[in-house]
């Protein structure tokens, strides 16, 4: 699975990294650099899409938008559930309720840093070791994701607060190096295949799982981390850092 990610990027980057049309974040709105982003925070998300208040005929546009990390599909009663809805499997996501509608027109592309996994020492040790795992050489990692508009249904349809936009990490079978960490892993979508993935018209399932990769082309590598990142409320670059004599290791 993916429970925990580090994305630091500003806008002015990812504007630049993803060649973005608009920013549809208000400035007093925009994300601090985050280095332990947990389920329930807002993230930043690549989509195309029109903007809410432009007609049914004009052209879908690439934009930076923020979501919260946990989907909550449209029609649920309330909620609670999208805090444990904050990966799909890329196995099921075209056919599973929760996930079905959102493969089909609303994906999008979650930047990150890289993502922390725990690894449960083969010794019996009971404390596991986190480890942190990015593009090799650094760089952002485009995860694959999905969106969702929620409407709560006790306050006003034009009320902004009435509706909640969150998403989810699509995730697959983690390959035999990543494996040895955790058995799931991120799906990738790699720059090429961008607009295509983001393209909202677009929803043969067989052809949008086959723009997903389980590592960027230049690859992956890991190292373990400090224990202070099992802490949700802890942050800081310092996170992110190898633990001393710890030097990254390539995973593909």
């Amino acid at each position: 699975m993916c429970g925990r990610y580090g994305a630091s990027w500003g806008v002015d980057d990812l504007v630049a990294e993803f060649d973005l049309d608009s920013v549809d974040v208000p400035v007093e709105e925009r994300l601090e650099s985050d280095w332990n982003v947990a389920p329930t925070k807002p993230v930043y998300a690549v989509v195309t899409r029109r903007g809410r208040d432009e007609p049914a005929e004009a052209e879908a546009t690439r934009r930076l938008v923020t979501l919260r990390w946990g989907l909550v599909p449209f029609w649920a009663k309330d909620p609670k559930g999208g805090a444990r809805m904050i990966n799909a499997r890329v196995e099921t996501a075209a056919e599973k309720p929760a996930f079905r509608e959102a493969f089909a027109k609303r994906r999008c592309v979650l930047p990150a840093d890289g993502y922390y996994e725990w690894y449960t020492p083969k010794d019996g040790a009971a404390r596991k070791q986190p480890f942190f795992i990015r593009r090799r050489g650094g760089g952002v990692l485009a995860m694959a994701g999905l969106y969702e508009f929620w409407r709560d249904p006790n306050k006003d349809r034009d009320d902004p607060d009435a509706w909640w936009r969150t998403c989810t990490v699509i995730t697959t079978t983690a390959g035999d190096a990543i494996g040895e960490i955790h058995d799931r892993q991120p799906m990738f979508v790699e720059p090429a295949a961008w607009a295509d993935w983001l393209n909202p018209e677009h929803s043969d399932p067989d052809a949008l799982r086959g723009l997903l990769v389980p590592s960027p082309a230049d690859g992956l590598e890991a190292y373990p981390v400090s224990t202070a990142v099992n802490n949700h409320r802890n942050n800081g670059p310092e996170l992110i850092a190898p633990l001393e004599h710890a030097e990254p290791q390539t995973l593909f």
